[in-house]
C-alpha cells in the first residue's frame, strides 16, 4: 500500500505493506488543548474510525473493521496531537480518512485539514522494489 497524506500543501507518501502499522498525522490548530477526536472515512456511513471523548474510546458507533485495531498516538492528546495509529493495514483501509478535533479554547469541533486527510491506494510491486 502507499499512503499519501498531505500536509500544508504537500504530499508525504507513506509505504506500507498489508499487516503494517501506520501513523496518520492530526494535530489542533497551534497545538490547541483537544479535548475529543472523531476519526471518520469516506464509505462507512454513520460509522466511526475511532471516537475519543472524555478521556475514553466511545465504541458504539465505531465500524467493526477498525475494532482493536486503532488507538491514539496520545491518548492525552497534548499539545493538540491526536494522530491515529491503524495496526495491521489491508487493502480494506483503502480510503480517505478525516480527523475532527474539539478544541476546548474555542468550544467548537474543527475539521484538520489538510494534515489530517489520508487515502490510500494499493502499491504495485512490492517493497524494495
Amino acid at each position: 500500500l502507499w499512503i499519501y497524506t498531505t500536509e500544508f500543501n504537500q504530499i508525504k507518501i507513506i509505504t506500507a505493506v498489508p499487516g503494517q502499522d501506520v501513523t496518520l498525522t492530526c494535530r489542533g490548530p497551534n497545538n490547541d488543548n483537544i479535548r475529543s477526536a472523531h476519526w471518520s472515512r469516506a464509505g462507512l456511513g454513520d460509522k466511526y474510525v475511532l471516537l475519543y471523548q472524555g478521556g475514553q474510546f466511545v465504541p458504539d458507533h465505531q465500524h467493526p473493521s477498525f475494532k482493536n485495531r486503532v488507538d491514539l498516538q496520545d491518548r492525552q492528546m497534548k499539545d493538540g496531537d491526536a494522530s491515529l495509529i491503524l495496526r495491521n493495514v489491508s487493502i480494506a483501509d483503502i480510503g480517505t480518512y478525516e480527523c475532527r478535533v474539539y478544541v476546548t479554547e474555542r468550544h467548537s469541533w474543527e475539521i484538520i485539514t489538510p494534515a489530517a486527510t489520508s487515502s490510500f491506494i494499493p502499491s504495485i510491486g512490492s517493497l524494495g522494489s
